[in-house]
């Protein structure tokens, strides 16, 4: 019912010409994000390693109780001597793949000597490795230690909006664009695909899976529903962020996986619309915040809550920082 058109009129063009202008103020752009990395490089690291301690000293500026539970959610390393176990930092080079994950890891990696030894994992990690390892994602149950997080990769998941359309004024509809490689995605399209409160579908190419191949949207275009689906792919739902930024609901099962977000920390009916693993629930879930539009209300604000303490630059380099420094301190290695 949705995707039925044809002909686009000019007032049709002009609107899809402003939504892709509003979808690049908002994001992050991949030239500047280079450009970024490019003068990192050329800052000497002696001089980076001797402004660390002051660096360091910069969570006076905050609440330190708040700084320090950070650390200790993102790094719950105990105390271990496997520095030989570990690959010399010197050792760490660009890969041809993962690019990103390598310049995210090398702007906090920096500030420490590099005869420290590190071990990173790039990538959708979904396993706890043997080895105290930097992560972008882990697993969310069971002991996870090993699993040390830093903001990989974040020029794609670390995305927040201003959104322009009050909750009131957006459509009473779940919207969902995403790939279906993964068995979950697949069974979410063939349950919910013609569902009359649905405008779902996957974009990219299979031909195994044609039948609910529809053609992309823009953010902009995402924000005109009062709910957007956050499925998990690999690891995590990638547009998680830039949805309880917004004044739309995200709607998804308790996650499985977290990353520096810490969904793990997310409460159901709270911060987002919780449905069942096997999303069976669905209608039941939509038509209840459409029909209590207070309690929906509410989940938004304390979704863009939840999303104001990752907003503060200085505060989330500081975080690293000291995520950083507690890692080569738990693996039997002196500071700094």
């Amino acid at each position: 019912m949705f995707e039925n058109i044809s002909h686009l009129t000019d007032n049709d063009k002009r609107r899809e010409r402003s939504f892709k202008f509003w979808d690049l103020k908002h994001k992050n752009l991949k030239v500047y994000y280079y450009c970024k990395v490019f003068f990192r490089f050329l800052t000497p690291r002696f001089i980076l390693q001797i402004l660390l301690p002051f660096k360091l000293k910069q969570i006076k500026k905050f609440s330190s109780d708040y700084i320090i539970s950070r650390v200790d959610y993102c790094n719950k390393l105990v105390k271990k001597s496997v520095k030989e176990e570990l690959e010399p930092l010197k050792n760490l080079k660009l890969p041809d793949r993962q690019r990103v994950y390598f310049f995210d890891s090398y702007q906090y990696l920096r500030y420490f000597s590099f005869a420290k030894n590190v071990n990173c994992l790039f990538g959708d990690i979904t396993h706890v490795p043997e080895l105290p390892s930097f992560t972008k994602s882990r697993p969310i149950e069971g002991d996870n230690s090993n699993s040390v997080l830093l903001n990989l990769d974040k020029a794609r998941h670390f995305l927040f909006i201003n959104d322009p359309v009050p909750f009131a004024s957006k459509r009473n509809y779940l919207v969902g664009r995403s790939n279906a490689h993964q068995e979950h995605r697949r069974k979410f399209l063939e349950m919910y695909f013609d569902h009359p409160l649905c405008n779902i579908g996957q974009i990219n190419s299979d031909k195994n899976s044609h039948k609910w191949q529809v053609k992309k949207m823009s953010l902009r275009e995402h924000l005109d529903y009062k709910f957007i689906l956050c499925l998990e792919g690999y690891d995590v739902a990638t547009n998680l962020k830039w949805v309880m930024s917004s004044n739309s609901l995200a709607v998804m099962p308790k996650p499985l996986f977290e990353t520096w977000f810490m969904e793990g920390t997310l409460i159901p009916n709270y911060h987002y619309v919780e449905i069942k693993p096997d999303f069976s629930d669905l209608e039941d879930r939509l038509r209840y915040y459409i029909e209590h539009t207070d309690e929906a209300l509410q989940i938004v604000q304390n979704a863009n809550n939840y999303v104001k303490q990752f907003q503060n630059r200085q505060q989330e380099n500081l975080i690293s920082l000291m995520v950083v420094q507690k890692y080569f301190e738990k693996t039997g290695q002196a500071a700094g």
